[in-house]
């Protein structure tokens, strides 16, 4: 397989999600590559086939893609995939799709997976509302996952983060009813932007009610940055929603 950033490659990088703002569209994250290691360049070539989903923009039958019938999980932005690891190997009953954009993190969480054997996790190097939008069919997900987005922390470019009423509304589309988003931040202000989004948000209850998080739960990890955050003084939100 050809590097998929390559000039000569045969995918071109994931169109950036944009929301529309009057005439003006907002791009909602910085497509940033980083270094592509060879080992990263073997994962691509040689796990991604096991592993990876190619962007089709066609419904996508995933009783196929994972050779079963069994609760899906979907986490958004898995960065390096420590906690999508976790939670494959923590959980075999249920199937876990992630989509990342940065090539170097999907790399190394291709290289684990294979490492560990895993056959209960598919990876998208893609565009996540476009994968939601175009692949994913409506109440087919059993949970949506997305911890630590980013947080676009200058007041000026918080209309770029990625929870805003739209995508809210979309992700209701695709939950099953009963089904359950999980988010985390560690940024005060964005726990604050997601509860006004997600607490009005048709089709969402809060499971610690209105304006509340909940302790860290146990299938998601905690990070290294996130350990050494609190030694500083440092907050983490997560916030449980059910589709109602």
């Amino acid at each position: 397989m050809t590097d998929p950033f390559s000039s000569s490659g045969s995918k071109a990088p994931p169109k950036p999600f944009t929301v529309t703002e009057g005439r003006r569209e907002v791009r909602s994250f910085v497509l940033r590559q980083g270094r592509f290691t060879p080992a990263q360049q073997r994962a691509f070539d040689e796990a991604w086939p096991r592993f990876g989903l190619d962007f089709t923009g066609a419904p996508r039958d995933y009783d196929a893609a994972f050779g079963r019938s069994a609760p899906r999980v979907l986490e958004i932005g898995f960065g390096n995939g420590a906690a999508l690891r976790f939670a494959a190997r923590q959980d075999p009953s249920r199937d876990y799709i992630g989509i990342e954009v940065h090539a170097p993190g999907v790399g190394r969480l291709l290289n684990a997976l294979a490492e560990d054997g895993s056959d209960n996790v598919r990876l998208y190097h893609h565009d996540a509302v476009e994968v939601l939008e175009k692949e994913v069919a409506d109440a087919s997900l059993d949970e949506v996952r997305i911890y630590f987005p980013d947080p676009w922390h200058k007041k000026r470019h918080n209309k770029r983060r990625l929870v805003q009423p739209a995508f809210a509304a979309l992700l209701v589309r695709k939950l099953r009813p009963g089904g359950r988003l999980h988010c985390a931040t560690d940024w005060e202000n964005y726990a604050e932007q997601m509860w006004d989004v997600l607490d009005a948000t048709e089709g969402l209850s809060n499971r610690a009610g209105p304006r509340g998080h909940v302790p860290r739960p146990e299938w998601r990890p905690q990070t290294h940055f996130e350990t050494r955050g609190q030694k500083l003084g440092h907050g983490v939100w997560d916030l449980l929603y059910d589709r109602t």
